[in-house]
């Protein structure tokens, strides 16, 4: 079994590939390994998509290496594979982003990436910090994790969903923001579970054993 976490020079992967290697070896998922080699992702059984800074320099930056951008879209739309985005990565999940320029996502998800522009003026932008999730939908990669539990967030936009149905888990920041998403293989959090210690290291044993 390979999980491959793409590397897209999009932010420094070294937490989360220590994350995953973790959990990889507590659970016998087999190898993890970080690479932006396209044909490694297209041979991947799991593939896991980070990302840190701009929504369209995310983009830019997948879509300009290689045929990395064709071969994630081959392994997740045709063949299936189970995909995790993180963060950035889960915004590209999106149709639409909105952050300096709008910029075309994956189309994963139904919806668009906004602005966070919460109801409390004395609630800073960016959202950083630990938060309470909210859990909406069952879903395996949510297995053990309950409402209340915390998770680190980092981000100033968020994405806002058209079809509530993709919509798994959110927290409140002055309203309500998107926290995890999911639909068939594909599945998104906000959050950094790198980071969130209990529950976003559940999260991702629960991923790397996930056979949707």
């Amino acid at each position: 079994m390979l999980t491959a976490l793409i590397d897209y020079e999009s932010g420094n992967l070294h937490s989360a590939e220590k994350a995953f290697q973790r959990m990889a070896r507590e659970t016998g998922a087999g190898q993890v390994v970080v690479t932006s080699d396209a044909e490694v992702v297209a041979r991947a059984d799991r593939i896991v998509l980070p990302g840190d800074g701009a929504f369209p320099a995310c983009h830019a930056a997948l879509t300009g290496r290689g045929g990395l951008h064709e071969a994630l879209r081959e392994a997740v739309e045709v063949r299936g594979r189970p995909f995790l985005g993180i963060c950035v990565g889960m915004q590209l999940m999106a149709r639409t982003g909105h952050e300096y320029r709008e910029t075309p996502g994956l189309g994963w998800i139904d919806g668009e990436v906004v602005a966070i522009r919460p109801s409390d003026a004395r609630l800073k932008v960016p959202h950083m910090g630990w938060n309470d999730l909210v859990i909406d939908r069952a879903h395996p990669v949510l297995d053990g994790i309950a409402t209340g539990d915390h998770a680190y967030f980092v981000h100033s936009y968020q994405m806002v969903l058209d079809d509530p149905s993709s919509l798994l888990a959110h927290c409140d920041y002055g309203g309500p923001v998107t926290a995890i998403v999911g639909r068939d293989t594909m599945v998104g959090t906000q959050f950094h579970p790198e980071k969130s210690q209990a529950a976003g290291l559940r999260l991702i044993a629960n991923f790397l054993g996930w056979a949707p």
